[in-house]
Protein backbone atom coordinates (compact mmCIF):
# COMPACT_ATOMS: atom_id res chain seq x y z
CA UNK A 1 0.00 0.00 0.00
CA UNK A 2 1.61 3.47 -0.85
CA UNK A 3 1.40 6.21 1.46
CA UNK A 4 -0.81 8.92 0.92
CA UNK A 5 0.66 11.63 -1.00
CA UNK A 6 0.93 15.49 -0.52
CA UNK A 7 -1.04 18.66 -1.53
CA UNK A 8 -3.01 21.68 -1.63
CA UNK A 9 -1.23 25.05 -1.94
CA UNK A 10 -0.74 28.29 -1.66
CA UNK A 11 2.73 30.71 -2.06
CA UNK A 12 3.99 31.60 -4.95
CA UNK A 13 7.67 31.63 -6.41
CA UNK A 14 11.27 31.70 -5.96
CA UNK A 15 13.49 33.52 -8.71
CA UNK A 16 16.36 31.94 -9.98
CA UNK A 17 19.95 33.10 -10.72
CA UNK A 18 20.65 31.84 -13.85
CA UNK A 19 23.05 32.19 -17.43
CA UNK A 20 23.78 35.79 -15.36
CA UNK A 21 26.79 35.54 -17.57
CA UNK A 22 25.10 35.27 -20.92
CA UNK A 23 27.82 37.15 -23.24
CA UNK A 24 30.72 36.53 -21.15
CA UNK A 25 29.86 32.54 -21.87
CA UNK A 26 29.34 33.18 -25.66
CA UNK A 27 32.87 35.00 -25.40
CA UNK A 28 34.30 32.35 -23.86
CA UNK A 29 33.18 29.75 -25.49
CA UNK A 30 31.77 27.63 -22.88
CA UNK A 31 29.48 24.69 -23.34
CA UNK A 32 28.10 21.72 -21.40
CA UNK A 33 27.82 18.27 -21.94
CA UNK A 34 23.86 17.55 -22.61
CA UNK A 35 24.59 13.70 -21.99
CA UNK A 36 25.02 14.41 -18.31
CA UNK A 37 22.95 12.93 -15.71
CA UNK A 38 23.37 14.60 -12.12
CA UNK A 39 21.61 16.13 -9.34
CA UNK A 40 22.69 18.71 -6.95
CA UNK A 41 22.71 19.00 -3.18
CA UNK A 42 19.33 21.36 -3.33
CA UNK A 43 16.76 22.94 -5.29
CA UNK A 44 18.47 26.35 -5.02
CA UNK A 45 22.11 24.84 -6.08
CA UNK A 46 22.84 22.14 -8.32
CA UNK A 47 25.34 20.38 -10.82
CA UNK A 48 23.99 18.91 -13.49
CA UNK A 49 26.26 16.40 -15.32
CA UNK A 50 30.44 16.28 -15.28
CA UNK A 51 31.17 19.60 -17.76
CA UNK A 52 29.60 21.11 -15.34
CA UNK A 53 25.90 22.40 -15.67
CA UNK A 54 24.57 24.82 -13.12
CA UNK A 55 21.83 25.35 -11.61
CA UNK A 56 21.89 28.11 -9.65
CA UNK A 57 18.83 29.87 -7.53
CA UNK A 58 18.24 33.11 -5.65
CA UNK A 59 16.94 32.18 -2.46
CA UNK A 60 17.50 36.11 -0.92
CA UNK A 61 13.87 36.55 -0.85
CA UNK A 62 12.83 33.99 -3.73
CA UNK A 63 9.83 32.28 -3.00
CA UNK A 64 9.07 28.44 -2.10
CA UNK A 65 6.89 26.03 -1.71
CA UNK A 66 6.30 23.32 0.99
CA UNK A 67 4.08 20.85 1.96
CA UNK A 68 2.44 23.31 4.76
CA UNK A 69 1.72 25.78 2.46
CA UNK A 70 0.60 23.13 -0.30
CA UNK A 71 -0.92 21.17 1.46
CA UNK A 72 -1.08 16.85 1.88
CA UNK A 73 0.77 14.45 3.74
CA UNK A 74 4.82 13.86 3.15
CA UNK A 75 5.49 10.67 0.69
CA UNK A 76 8.55 8.27 0.50
CA UNK A 77 9.51 8.88 -3.16
CA UNK A 78 10.51 5.38 -3.35
CA UNK A 79 7.30 3.85 -2.77
CA UNK A 80 5.39 6.40 -5.21
CA UNK A 81 4.49 6.07 -8.75
CA UNK A 82 6.02 9.16 -10.78
CA UNK A 83 3.61 9.77 -14.19
CA UNK A 84 5.72 11.73 -16.74
CA UNK A 85 4.41 13.43 -19.54
CA UNK A 86 6.13 14.12 -22.77
CA UNK A 87 4.68 16.77 -25.11
CA UNK A 88 6.26 16.39 -28.51
CA UNK A 89 6.93 13.21 -31.00
CA UNK A 90 11.24 11.94 -29.69
CA UNK A 91 11.80 13.00 -33.45
CA UNK A 92 13.85 16.00 -31.77
CA UNK A 93 17.00 15.91 -30.14
CA UNK A 94 15.83 17.66 -27.37
CA UNK A 95 13.08 15.46 -26.66
CA UNK A 96 15.11 12.43 -26.96
CA UNK A 97 17.37 13.50 -24.05
CA UNK A 98 14.48 15.11 -22.12
CA UNK A 99 12.87 11.27 -21.90
CA UNK A 100 16.22 9.50 -21.79
CA UNK A 101 16.73 11.49 -18.54
CA UNK A 102 13.62 11.57 -16.87
CA UNK A 103 13.54 7.59 -17.47
CA UNK A 104 17.60 7.07 -16.76
CA UNK A 105 16.45 8.77 -12.83
CA UNK A 106 13.48 7.39 -12.38
CA UNK A 107 15.65 3.90 -13.10
CA UNK A 108 18.58 4.97 -10.77
CA UNK A 109 16.06 5.67 -7.80
CA UNK A 110 14.00 2.68 -7.76
CA UNK A 111 10.90 4.66 -8.77
CA UNK A 112 8.03 3.33 -10.60
CA UNK A 113 7.63 5.38 -13.45
CA UNK A 114 4.40 6.19 -15.91
CA UNK A 115 5.21 7.19 -19.53
CA UNK A 116 2.88 8.66 -22.46
CA UNK A 117 3.79 10.89 -25.38
CA UNK A 118 1.39 13.98 -26.44
CA UNK A 119 2.76 13.48 -29.79
CA UNK A 120 2.98 17.11 -30.34
CA UNK A 121 -1.26 17.42 -29.83
CA UNK A 122 -2.48 18.90 -27.14
CA UNK A 123 -5.74 17.44 -26.60
CA UNK A 124 -3.98 14.09 -25.81
CA UNK A 125 -1.90 15.54 -23.52
CA UNK A 126 -4.71 16.28 -21.52
CA UNK A 127 -6.39 13.27 -21.81
CA UNK A 128 -2.80 11.49 -21.40
CA UNK A 129 -2.65 13.61 -18.24
CA UNK A 130 -5.77 12.14 -17.20
CA UNK A 131 -4.85 8.83 -18.23
CA UNK A 132 -1.55 8.82 -15.73
CA UNK A 133 -3.94 10.33 -12.41
CA UNK A 134 -6.35 7.41 -13.25
CA UNK A 135 -3.34 4.55 -13.22
CA UNK A 136 -1.94 5.95 -9.79
CA UNK A 137 0.53 8.61 -10.63
CA UNK A 138 1.17 9.97 -7.14
CA UNK A 139 3.10 12.70 -8.81
CA UNK A 140 3.56 14.41 -11.71
CA UNK A 141 6.59 15.23 -14.32
CA UNK A 142 4.69 17.49 -17.29
CA UNK A 143 6.54 18.71 -20.27
CA UNK A 144 3.98 21.03 -21.93
CA UNK A 145 2.97 21.49 -25.13
CA UNK A 146 1.10 24.51 -24.68
CA UNK A 147 0.91 27.24 -22.13
CA UNK A 148 -2.70 27.43 -21.28
CA UNK A 149 -5.82 25.30 -21.24
CA UNK A 150 -4.50 22.98 -18.19
CA UNK A 151 -7.66 23.74 -16.47
CA UNK A 152 -9.16 20.12 -16.76
CA UNK A 153 -5.58 18.63 -15.31
CA UNK A 154 -5.10 20.81 -12.76
CA UNK A 155 -8.81 19.97 -11.51
CA UNK A 156 -8.03 15.99 -11.61
CA UNK A 157 -4.51 16.51 -9.89
CA UNK A 158 -5.73 18.79 -7.26
CA UNK A 159 -8.94 16.51 -6.32
CA UNK A 160 -6.30 13.51 -5.15
CA UNK A 161 -3.84 15.81 -4.47
CA UNK A 162 -1.40 15.23 -6.97
CA UNK A 163 2.31 17.39 -6.40
CA UNK A 164 2.99 18.57 -10.05
CA UNK A 165 6.57 19.81 -11.44
CA UNK A 166 6.57 21.13 -15.02
CA UNK A 167 9.79 21.01 -16.96
CA UNK A 168 11.35 22.74 -20.24
CA UNK A 169 7.46 25.04 -20.57
CA UNK A 170 5.55 26.79 -18.04
CA UNK A 171 2.00 26.48 -17.80
CA UNK A 172 -0.25 29.32 -16.90
CA UNK A 173 -1.17 28.69 -13.57
CA UNK A 174 -0.38 29.60 -9.78
CA UNK A 175 2.64 28.14 -8.33
CA UNK A 176 2.54 26.19 -4.84
CA UNK A 177 -1.02 26.01 -5.44
CA UNK A 178 -1.67 24.38 -8.88
CA UNK A 179 1.90 23.29 -8.98
CA UNK A 180 5.16 22.75 -7.13
CA UNK A 181 8.09 24.08 -9.51
CA UNK A 182 8.87 24.73 -12.99
CA UNK A 183 12.38 23.70 -13.79
CA UNK A 184 13.86 25.22 -17.11
CA UNK A 185 15.98 27.87 -18.69
CA UNK A 186 15.85 31.60 -19.12
CA UNK A 187 14.06 32.05 -22.38
CA UNK A 188 14.29 35.68 -22.32
CA UNK A 189 17.92 35.33 -21.37
CA UNK A 190 18.33 32.62 -24.13
CA UNK A 191 16.40 35.41 -26.65
CA UNK A 192 19.21 38.16 -25.64
CA UNK A 193 22.31 35.78 -25.84
CA UNK A 194 21.49 35.06 -29.42
CA UNK A 195 20.73 38.84 -30.41
CA UNK A 196 24.06 39.52 -28.95
CA UNK A 197 25.65 36.46 -31.08
CA UNK A 198 23.58 38.02 -34.26
CA UNK A 199 24.64 41.48 -33.43
CA UNK A 200 28.34 40.00 -33.17
CA UNK A 201 28.15 38.22 -36.68
CA UNK A 202 26.33 40.83 -38.61
CA UNK A 203 28.70 43.63 -37.20
CA UNK A 204 25.43 44.62 -36.37
CA UNK A 205 23.76 45.72 -39.93
CA UNK A 206 21.27 44.43 -42.30
CA UNK A 207 18.10 42.42 -42.26
CA UNK A 208 16.83 39.90 -40.22
CA UNK A 209 14.27 37.48 -39.90
CA UNK A 210 13.07 35.34 -37.24
CA UNK A 211 12.23 31.46 -37.11
CA UNK A 212 9.09 31.61 -34.41
CA UNK A 213 9.09 28.30 -32.48
CA UNK A 214 5.11 26.81 -31.95
CA UNK A 215 2.32 29.87 -30.47
CA UNK A 216 0.91 29.34 -27.56
CA UNK A 217 3.68 28.63 -25.27
CA UNK A 218 6.22 31.00 -23.12
CA UNK A 219 9.77 29.19 -24.66
CA UNK A 220 8.55 31.35 -28.17
CA UNK A 221 7.05 34.27 -26.36
CA UNK A 222 10.10 34.31 -24.16
CA UNK A 223 12.59 34.11 -26.69
CA UNK A 224 11.16 36.22 -29.15
CA UNK A 225 11.39 39.17 -26.57
CA UNK A 226 15.22 38.47 -25.33
CA UNK A 227 15.26 38.82 -28.90
CA UNK A 228 13.71 41.96 -30.64
CA UNK A 229 14.45 43.53 -27.36
CA UNK A 230 18.40 43.25 -26.98
CA UNK A 231 17.91 44.24 -31.12
CA UNK A 232 16.46 47.22 -30.54
CA UNK A 233 18.57 47.96 -27.99
CA UNK A 234 22.01 47.44 -29.10
CA UNK A 235 22.38 47.23 -33.00
CA UNK A 236 19.23 49.86 -34.51
CA UNK A 237 20.35 49.24 -37.62
CA UNK A 238 19.84 45.96 -37.66
CA UNK A 239 16.10 45.08 -39.02
CA UNK A 240 13.85 42.74 -38.57
CA UNK A 241 12.06 42.12 -41.55
CA UNK A 242 9.97 38.80 -41.34
CA UNK A 243 9.00 36.68 -38.70
CA UNK A 244 6.87 33.21 -39.04
CA UNK A 245 6.34 30.46 -37.17
CA UNK A 246 8.45 26.86 -38.08
CA UNK A 247 6.78 25.25 -35.49
CA UNK A 248 9.95 24.42 -33.88
CA UNK A 249 10.38 21.75 -36.93
CA UNK A 250 13.23 20.80 -39.34
CA UNK A 251 10.98 20.65 -42.22
CA UNK A 252 8.73 23.39 -41.33
CA UNK A 253 11.89 25.78 -40.81
CA UNK A 254 13.41 24.76 -44.44
CA UNK A 255 9.30 25.36 -45.90
CA UNK A 256 9.50 28.74 -44.16
CA UNK A 257 12.91 29.78 -45.26
CA UNK A 258 12.21 28.59 -48.75
CA UNK A 259 9.49 30.92 -48.84
CA UNK A 260 12.32 34.10 -47.11
CA UNK A 261 14.71 33.49 -49.90
CA UNK A 262 11.61 34.12 -52.52
CA UNK A 263 10.42 37.20 -50.32
CA UNK A 264 13.70 38.37 -49.01
CA UNK A 265 16.54 37.56 -51.18
CA UNK A 266 18.88 39.78 -49.34
CA UNK A 267 18.59 38.68 -45.95
CA UNK A 268 21.27 38.75 -43.89
CA UNK A 269 20.47 36.74 -40.67
CA UNK A 270 18.17 34.32 -39.25
CA UNK A 271 17.32 33.71 -35.74
CA UNK A 272 16.06 30.26 -35.42
CA UNK A 273 14.54 29.56 -32.14
CA UNK A 274 15.35 26.30 -32.03
CA UNK A 275 18.07 24.11 -33.75
CA UNK A 276 15.48 22.13 -35.55
CA UNK A 277 14.27 25.14 -37.71
CA UNK A 278 17.70 26.23 -37.67
CA UNK A 279 19.17 23.21 -39.50
CA UNK A 280 15.78 23.39 -41.76
CA UNK A 281 17.41 26.77 -42.95
CA UNK A 282 20.75 25.26 -43.78
CA UNK A 283 18.79 23.18 -45.87
CA UNK A 284 16.61 25.82 -47.97
CA UNK A 285 20.07 27.96 -48.47
CA UNK A 286 21.72 24.77 -49.67
CA UNK A 287 18.83 24.37 -51.90
CA UNK A 288 18.94 27.82 -53.03
CA UNK A 289 22.82 27.49 -53.73
CA UNK A 290 24.14 29.73 -51.08
CA UNK A 291 27.19 29.21 -50.00
CA UNK A 292 28.07 28.94 -46.03
CA UNK A 293 28.24 32.47 -44.74
CA UNK A 294 26.13 34.00 -47.27
CA UNK A 295 22.82 34.35 -44.49
CA UNK A 296 24.51 34.31 -40.49
CA UNK A 297 22.30 31.61 -38.40
CA UNK A 298 22.01 31.94 -34.86
CA UNK A 299 19.97 28.88 -33.03
CA UNK A 300 18.63 27.74 -29.89
CA UNK A 301 19.29 24.46 -28.57
CA UNK A 302 22.72 22.63 -28.20
CA UNK A 303 22.11 19.52 -30.31
CA UNK A 304 24.83 17.97 -31.80
CA UNK A 305 23.45 18.87 -35.85
CA UNK A 306 23.59 22.01 -35.03
CA UNK A 307 27.31 22.18 -33.21
CA UNK A 308 28.08 20.24 -36.53
CA UNK A 309 27.03 22.92 -38.71
CA UNK A 310 29.12 25.45 -36.81
CA UNK A 311 32.06 23.42 -37.50
CA UNK A 312 30.97 23.15 -41.61
CA UNK A 313 30.13 26.85 -41.33
CA UNK A 314 26.45 26.76 -41.89
CA UNK A 315 25.40 28.22 -38.29
CA UNK A 316 27.39 31.04 -36.57
CA UNK A 317 25.66 30.70 -32.80
CA UNK A 318 23.95 28.22 -30.88
CA UNK A 319 23.19 29.29 -27.44
CA UNK A 320 22.36 25.93 -25.53
CA UNK A 321 19.13 24.69 -23.73
CA UNK A 322 19.88 22.15 -21.46
CA UNK A 323 17.07 19.11 -21.57
CA UNK A 324 18.29 16.90 -18.96
CA UNK A 325 16.06 17.56 -16.28
CA UNK A 326 15.52 13.80 -14.64
CA UNK A 327 18.37 14.30 -12.12
CA UNK A 328 16.93 18.06 -10.84
CA UNK A 329 12.73 16.92 -11.25
CA UNK A 330 13.72 13.80 -9.16
CA UNK A 331 15.73 15.93 -6.86
CA UNK A 332 13.13 18.67 -5.95
CA UNK A 333 10.13 16.18 -5.83
CA UNK A 334 12.02 14.21 -3.33
CA UNK A 335 12.64 17.15 -1.14
CA UNK A 336 8.95 18.44 -1.90
CA UNK A 337 7.86 15.18 -0.60
CA UNK A 338 10.39 15.18 2.61
CA UNK A 339 8.51 17.89 3.73
CA UNK A 340 11.65 20.51 2.64
CA UNK A 341 11.26 23.96 0.94
CA UNK A 342 11.66 23.57 -2.98
CA UNK A 343 12.39 26.63 -5.21
CA UNK A 344 8.69 27.49 -7.26
CA UNK A 345 10.91 28.39 -10.39
CA UNK A 346 14.42 26.75 -10.70
CA UNK A 347 16.00 28.33 -13.57
CA UNK A 348 18.98 26.45 -15.11
CA UNK A 349 22.89 28.13 -16.60
CA UNK A 350 22.46 27.34 -20.13
CA UNK A 351 26.22 27.82 -22.22
CA UNK A 352 26.82 28.20 -25.69
CA UNK A 353 28.73 27.49 -28.77
CA UNK A 354 30.47 29.56 -31.30
CA UNK A 355 33.15 28.66 -33.71
CA UNK A 356 35.99 28.82 -31.12
CA UNK A 357 34.79 25.58 -29.09
CA UNK A 358 32.19 24.06 -31.33
CA UNK A 359 35.09 21.22 -32.71
CA UNK A 360 36.64 20.75 -29.53
CA UNK A 361 32.92 20.65 -27.69
CA UNK A 362 31.00 18.37 -30.37
CA UNK A 363 31.06 15.79 -28.58
CA UNK A 364 29.29 17.33 -25.33
CA UNK A 365 26.22 18.27 -27.26
CA UNK A 366 23.31 16.01 -27.22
Amino acid sequence: MKPTTLLSRTSARTLVAAGLAASLLFAAGCAKSEDDDSGGDSAASQDQGDAGQEVAADDAGGKTCAIDAYGGKKLDLKNATVGFSQSEKEANPFRIAETASIKAEAEKRGVKLLTANAQSQFSKQISDVQDLIAKGADLLVIAPLNSDGWEPVLRAAGAKHIPIVTIDRKINATACKDYVSFIGSDFVEQGKRAADRMIETTGGKGKIAILLGASGNNVTTERTKGFQDRIKEKAPDLKVVFKQTGEFAREKGQQVTEQLIQSKPDITGIYAENDEMGLGAVNALKGAGKKAGDVKIVTIDGTKGAVRGIVDGWIDGVVESNPRFGPLAFKTLDAFTKGEKVSQDIVIKDNAYTKDNAKSDLNKAY
